[in-house]
């Protein structure tokens, strides 16, 4: 009985000593690994700036990308509103062309009609005499 009675104290004991060294933690750092601790801290810190540098970048490339797609959309739009006037002129023409052919048609005159003729008379080009100067000494 007594022995049991020791047993459970110094399992008890050793319970106890367990969980506070577990709760306290380590007070000893070798210097190795504090230096790994703070290369990985220096790391880290780095990355992060990076992370930062890197949305702030992202932030305004997917602005001039939003503002480059604005003006895409501008300017097909203007090309649809461009394309459709020239069709629209083009059918004009068309019908303007149609319209004069027919007017041309019915204004013709007879098979027998007299056609004043169209004499061009040309003219003799006017000659320019050229003035040459003896090259003299100055």
């Amino acid at each position: 009985m007594i022995q049991t009675m020791l047993v459970r104290n110094i399992i008890a004991v050793a319970a106890i000593t367990l969980s506070a060294v577990s709760l306290s933690g380590c007070d000893y750092w070798p210097p190795a690994l504090q230096t790994q601790i703070e290369q990985l801290r220096s790391e880290l810190q780095s990355a992060t700036v990076e992370k930062t540098q890197l949305q702030n970048q992202l932030a305004s490339i997917t602005k001039v990308k939003d503002d480059l797609q604005v003006q895409v959309d501008d300017l097909s739009r203007a090309n649809r509103d461009k394309s459709s006037m020239i069709n629209s002129l083009q059918n004009s023409l068309a019908a303007a062309q149609e319209r004069l052919s027919k007017s041309a048609k019915v204004a013709t005159p007879k098979a027998g009609a007299a056609k004043p003729s169209a004499k061009v008379t040309q003219k003799a080009p006017v000659k320019k005499k050229a003035a040459t100067k003896a090259a003299g000494p100055r």
